[in-house]
């Protein structure tokens, strides 16, 4: 029995969901376990790797527009990406790090983030743009 189309959108979603929330779970849990948790790596790791995947996303979907499907999109943009990066959990780690460590110590990683978050984006729309 085919799948309803209406049924298209919600199911790539919450497909893409799943994946990204246990992708960001699990590397999150990788790095605590190898560099500890005294500092959020794989918080950093996440949103800055979810920048430069959204960004790879945005350029392939603007060079590519017919080539990818409007599902493959929320699978991979609203879904496994919404689901990644973990922007409301930065901002909880930075203000923790601020009570535990120091203003310093928490604005170069809520700064750090925002630019290298930027810059990750930057890159991955040059890149897919050299992919496309």
């Amino acid at each position: 029995m085919p799948l309803d189309p209406a049924w298209r959108p919600p199911l790539a979603i919450a497909l893409g969901a799943a994946a990204g929330a246990l992708s960001r779970h699990y590397l999150t849990l990788w790095f605590a376990q190898r560099l500890g948790g005294s500092f959020p790596y794989g918080t950093a790791a996440v949103n800055l790797s979810g920048c430069l995947a959204m960004g790879l996303l945005v350029a392939a979907a603007l060079v590519r527009t017919n080539d990818i499907a409007p599902e493959l999109r929320l699978l991979v943009g609203t879904g496994f990406l919404g689901a990644y990066t973990t922007f409301s959990s930065y901002e909880l780690e930075s203000l923790a790090l601020w009570r535990d460590r120091g203003a310093v110590i928490a604005g170069c990683y809520w700064l750090g983030s925002a630019t290298l978050g930027a810059v990750g984006v930057r890159l991955g729309m040059l890149l897919g743009r050299l992919l496309g």
